[in-house]
């Protein structure tokens, strides 16, 4: 940066040396170089700050590992180590290892009601899956405020609506006696609640719910600009959802429906208070083995029955998280 010439008066002593008045003396002063501020750059936190960011983090997550290891963590365990074990009735006084409730609980009728829950879960899962989905995208696609927040707190009630209360409103409605079923004559059509077809329309009141609540933020993630790009390029709304929106939302579809899989197969007190034990289910052969309904030195069969539910439970659980990985990575 340079300054401009400034005028400065000789002094006496260069006067007597010059002779005269030298006039006006220009001095010029070096140009001065000039930096700009350094800028302020964002610095990464130091290993010591990350660290005890981490520490507050596993500290405020620690309620929530003690409930579940209190609350899951321990029955599992003994569960475990009682299905491999011989009851306390046993002749042998019991607690010695054995197999034989397993094995036991792979056979005849328990084997029965487990295929027949697994038969019941994956039908109501899929019914549920195919009904849920346009459902959830008149949802997400509504521009009405009103019917949106409607449906979506309808379907938080009714997703967690079940158990005996439910079973009274279809006795009372669809039953052999119910309100709807006498004047509609649905009897003399072959209609039964209590069979499994009538359980799962029964299944279906908060299986369809719970998909709506599931499927609908990945709806909401689907871009305008994907539909917009389709039809630019000439493709049809059937093209839109086959080639672009169902590849996309194929990892939350799958997902939702292992979700479904698994609460209607945990289901237990709807189908125990409208059926009972004429469908056979694995969840009500517990119930039965709980109560003592089972034979002598055979009283660990029903720990092993629930270890059969664990299992099915995290082969559910293995499926259903890297699909939710999957579907979050698209749909962020």
């Amino acid at each position: 940066m340079t300054t401009a010439p400034t005028p400065v008066p000789a002094s006496a002593s260069a006067a007597q040396r010059g002779g005269g008045d030298p006039g006006p003396v220009t001095v010029t002063t070096a140009p001065t170089p000039t930096t700009a501020a350094p800028a302020r750059t964002a610095q990464a936190p130091r290993p010591g700050k990350r660290r005890a960011r981490g520490g507050r983090a596993w500290l405020a997550a620690l309620p929530l590992l003690l409930f579940f290891v209190i609350g899951f963590g321990l029955p599992a365990v003994a569960i475990a180590i009682g299905a491999f074990t011989t009851s306390s009735d046993a002749p042998d006084g019991g607690g010695t290892f054995t197999t034989a409730n397993l094995t036991g609980s792979l056979q005849g009728a328990y084997w029965t009601a487990l295929w027949g829950s697994v038969k019941l879960s994956l039908l109501t899962a899929l019914i549920a899956t195919v009904v849920g989905l346009p459902l959830a995208q008149a949802v997400a696609t509504s521009r009405f405020r009103v019917f949106r927040e409607a449906v979506m707190s309808a379907s938080g009630v009714l997703a967690n609506f079940g158990g005996v209360p439910l079973a009274f409103m279809f006795v009372a409605t669809l039953g052999n006696s119910g309100e709807v079923t006498k004047k509609l004559g649905l009897t003399a059509h072959g209609w039964n609640l209590y069979t499994f077809s009538g359980l799962s329309v029964v299944y279906l009141y908060f299986l369809v719910p719970l998909m709506v609540i599931t499927i609908t933020p990945a709806l909401e993630g689907l871009r305008v600009q994907w539909r917009e790009a389709a039809y630019n390029n000439g493709a049809t709304s059937p093209q839109y959802w086959r080639h672009v929106a169902l590849p996309v939302l194929l990892p939350s579809l799958l997902g939702g429906f292992v979700l479904l899989f698994g609460a209607s197969f945990a289901a237990y007190a709807t189908a125990e208070a409208m059926v009972g034990s004429s469908v056979p289910l694995i969840s009500m052969q517990i119930g039965d083995a709980l109560s003592g309904n089972v034979l002598v030195g055979q009283g660990n069969l029903a720990l092993a029955l629930g270890l059969d539910m664990i299992v099915v439970a995290c082969l559910v659980m293995a499926v259903y998280l890297p699909l939710q990985r999957r579907s979050a990575k698209w749909l962020a």
